[in-house]
């Protein structure tokens, strides 16, 4: 199953669920033309027999299709009969079926033919459209919305019953989507949910490998806009991108929580977490392409046959972020990336497995990282044929012009180095650093702790003498002192002569 496929059930769920289309006048005959339109402008073919009268149309035989990419297969959803009412103040309101039938047919990595049906259903749901011509609102709520594993059937062999499962489940869901017609079809969003739930089982018939998956998330919020160029093409993602298409959305939850378990290969595992609220933003258009991910209060556990004891872990939070070009140009443009791991923790089985006499601090661990900065794409990331081009040739895909590093913190055992820096590089000058672009910049570090860390690890054997005496040896020639006990601090330089200088003493 291919990128698109994904897409597209992907595409076709949330506009069941959310009904992200335009240009509705509010009668009955103008959404459902909406609906076709911005259905065929995504890739789908869609098709049904209309009749109506007063105010009322129905629409019988509803199927929409959609071909997936390279001739591998299609989409098809069967949407049964819609109704359009319109309720004389302005306001339309849309009857979907309870339930949706969704078939696909697409091939594996070998070649075999793979068919299979997804069931959707929704419960107690209402949808009304409200607005003006060209700038309509969507309102929809339902009480369960479920998405299931129906069928599946490989090389026309039906897989066997209880084999695999697949649920997911929207409880309490409302959302408000409001679209405006213009050069590009664009859309707001803001959808609630009380929780989203997953379960999916997998039993092998034929051997004990099994595995379970299951998990939620409570208090669900997303908030997004978007843009589509009108006769875009899925399979042209790129050009889709360079003719306005744009994403630009965020989630948070409340509480969130995950249970894997099976036996793979006569052997066993779990893995476990929790966490108490997160949000995921995601970005992209024509220039970048931006994720930022965060988790509060996080627990994870796992065992399993080939671990010698149980493994817990925590953190107070867990984050990442990255913003980055997407297209190819001869301008700079920004990048940037960042990490965040706070209070991390394990527990004592495994500090007793490391140090069993207590040596090292049991100090929560941070790992911090805050970067941004310049630079060129050489080719388009999201072109694939560009992209593989770029795998087998010599060519780097990029080249960095500034790097600015806004903070770095790693802190464990007693233990922390600290930092600030400012760099710019010389795509042109790759001889003086022997094939590297030439950095010419500072990095200031502050390092608490070294010595009587040095001195631990010795003590414990984890460190040989000759390595200890060697690594400060190090310290001493590339710090100073700083005005606490065991601290050091360094300014590293590299000059447009590509000398290194550390604390004023060049070194090379």
């Amino acid at each position: 199953m291919n990128a698109r496929f994904a897409r597209g059930f992907g595409a076709a769920f949330f506009y069941v669920l959310a009904t992200q289309a335009a240009h509705a006048d509010l009668t009955a005959a103008d959404v459902w033309a909406d609906w076709q339109d911005y259905l065929t402008s995504t890739g789908y073919s869609v098709s049904g027999d209309a009749s109506g009268s007063g105010g009322v149309l129905t629409v019988s035989d509803v199927s929409i299709e959609m071909p997936l990419a390279e001739e591998e297969g299609t989409v098809t959803i069967t949407m049964g009969t819609l109704t359009f009412s319109e309720n004389g103040d302005g306001t339309v309101d849309i009857a979907v079926p309870d339930n949706i039938p969704m078939n696909f047919a697409t091939v594996d990595e070998t070649g075999k033919p793979v068919t299979g049906a997804l069931a959707f259903s929704h419960n107690d749901s209402s949808m009304t459209a409200s607005g003006d011509r060209g700038d309509v609102t969507y309102d929809y709520s339902s009480a369960l919305a479920k998405m299931e594993l129906a069928s599946l059937s490989i090389a026309d062999e039906p897989m066997p019953e209880n084999m695999l499962s697949v649920l997911l489940t929207i409880e309490n869901v409302n959302s408000s989507t409001r679209t405006l017609t213009g050069d590009l079809r664009t859309y707001s969003q803001q959808l609630t949910a009380d929780a989203v739930r997953y379960d999916i089982g997998f039993d092998d018939p034929e051997s004990d490998d099994m595995g379970s998956f299951k998990g939620a998330i409570a208090d669900v919020r997303t908030e997004g806009t978007g843009a589509m160029p009108p006769g875009m093409d899925p399979d042209d993602f790129d050009a889709a991108l360079e003719n306005g298409l744009a994403f630009d959305g965020t989630l948070t939850y409340g509480s969130g929580s995950s249970d894997f378990q099976g036996v793979g290969d006569g052997e066993s595992f779990a893995f476990a977490s929790t966490s108490q609220g997160g949000r995921f933003s995601f970005t992209m258009d024509a220039d970048h392409l931006g994720y930022d991910l965060e988790q509060k209060q996080i627990g994870v556990s796992m065992q399993a046959d080939e671990l010698p004891v149980p493994v817990e872990i925590s953190a107070a939070v867990s984050g990442f972020n990255l913003s980055i070009p997407v297209r190819e140009s001869d301008e700079d443009q920004d990048f940037a990336i960042g990490l965040n791991l706070g209070d991390f923790t394990m527990s004592e089985v495994l500090w007793s497995m490391i140090d069993p006499a207590a040596q090292l601090p049991r100090d929560p661990a941070n790992v911090v990282l805050d970067a941004v900065g310049k630079g060129k794409l050489l080719f388009n990331l999201l072109d694939p044929e560009e992209a593989a081009m770029m795998q087998i040739g010599a060519t780097p895909p990029a080249e960095i012009s500034a790097l600015t590093i806004n903070k770095l913190l790693v802190s464990l055992v007693g233990a922390s180095l600290s930092g600030t820096g400012d760099f710019t590089f010389d795509n042109d000058d790759t001889t003086t650093m022997n094939g590297y672009p030439r950095p010419a910049g500072y990095i200031d570090l502050t390092m608490v702790g070294a010595n009587a860390l040095l001195e631990k690890l010795s003590g414990m054997g984890l460190v040989a003498n000759e390595e200890a005496m060697g690594a400060r040896l190090m310290m001493g020639l590339l710090a100073v002192p700083g005005d606490a006990p065991d601290t050091l601090k360094s300014r590293i330089e590299i000059n447009d002569q590509g000398h290194i200088i550390a604390n004023g003493q060049r070194i090379k």
